[in-house]
C-alpha cells in the first residue's frame, strides 16, 4: 500500500502532499499559480507538491482525503 502524507497548515495557508519521505537532499521548483513541485535532487523525480494560498471553505474544520483507484476502460 502506498504511503501518502498530507499536511495542511491553516496558519501558513498551505497544503503539502508527498509520497516519499522528505530528505535534506530535495529541491523545490515553483510552477506558477501557487504550486511548488518537491523533487529529489539527484534523480529529478517529483516526490510531492505544495499548494500555496490554500484555504478550505469557511465552515470546514478539517481536510479529509479520499482515495479512489482509477479503472481502465476497455473501449
Amino acid at each position: 500500500m502506498a504511503h501518502i502524507r498530507v499536511i495542511h497548515d491553516p496558519v501558513g495557508q498551505t497544503l503539502a502532499v508527498s509520497w516519499k519521505s522528505p530528505s535534506p537532499d530535495q529541491i523545490c521548483e515553483e510552477t506558477g499559480e501557487g504550486v511548488i513541485l518537491i523533487k529529489d535532487r539527484q534523480t529529478g523525480e517529483v516526490i510531492g507538491f505544495e499548494r500555496l494560498y490554500y484555504r478550505p471553505e469557511a465552515e470546514i474544520q478539517a481536510v479529509t482525503v479520499e482515495t479512489v483507484e482509477a479503472s481502465l476502460s476497455s473501449s
